[in-house]
């Protein structure tokens, strides 16, 4: 079931955006080469308690960490660890997710570490456009399937590939509800999108295959042929015109 909310609840999920927002900010100019992963989680953890809210990833279905840190050719729910150390070069996805006021936020960015590659340096370009060629469909009157058609052609006629074995969500009381929201699909497809309702958009892309492989920690996602990966997220509400994002500062 989609829940439809009111202006008090999307304030509320505001708030936890704001946090998260903040975070994603921050994590501009704290992470470098040198950090352990766990490092990062740790500067995360800090930030969100310092603002008023709790980390929304730890414990979740038993995920063990307070983010999902991602690098190079893992997509996402990267698990930090103080044995995974950052180096020039890498492209650093993060996952943020917050719940404050018995709402969340969540969001993504995907860091470059110092001289990336050329390669990397378009396939985030081109990961953070899809992700607004989405919101930009998010009005009431259109389907779901028009978010996850914008998103999808905009990746492929670049030449990379979309995730499809994870998803983008409805937000809310929960972390994940209704409607899910693929970042490939058809046109005038899916559930008809409606003023209240909230939203995380998050096209994750490949710049090889589309294809994942789950590590054996059950839940880090990496390409399966090793090709780099970004994720980028924003939670937006659908108004009565133009989307709004929440997770912006």
């Amino acid at each position: 079931m989609i829940i439809i909310k009111n202006l008090e609840e999307i304030n509320k999920i505001r708030k936890s955006c704001q946090i998260v927002a903040k975070v994603i900010e921050e994590l501009k100019f704290y992470i470098k080469e040198g950090l352990s992963t766990k490092d990062i989680e740790l500067f995360i953890e800090n930030l969100i308690e310092k603002m008023g809210g709790v980390p929304a990833f730890k414990g979740y279905k038993g995920y063990p960490a307070s983010a999902c840190i991602s690098v190079n050719s893992q997509v996402v729910h990267g698990i930090p660890s103080d044995k995974f150390f950052i180096k020039e070069g890498d492209i650093v996805s993060v996952d943020v997710g917050v719940i404050c006021d018995g709402f969340y936020g969540d969001g993504a960015y995907t860091y470059p570490v110092g001289k990336i590659s050329e390669e990397a340096k378009k396939l985030m370009k081109v990961t953070k456009e899809a992700l607004y060629e989405g919101i930009k469909k998010a009005k009431p009157g259109r389907r779901v399937g028009d978010i996850s058609y914008a998103i999808q052609s905009h990746v492929e006629t670049k030449g990379f590939s979309v995730v499809r074995a994870f998803v983008g969500h409805g937000i809310g009381r929960s972390l994940h509800e209704e409607p899910q929201i693929p970042n490939f699909g058809k046109e005038g497809t899916g559930p008809k999108l409606k003023r209240g309702m909230t939203l995380a958009i998050e096209p994750m892309v490949n710049a090889g295959t589309y294809e994942v492989v789950i590590l054996p920690d059950g839940w880090t996602a990496v390409t399966k042929d090793g090709s780099l990966s970004a994720h980028y997220e924003h939670t937006i509400a659908i108004t009565e015109d133009e989307p709004e994002i929440l997770t912006k500062i």
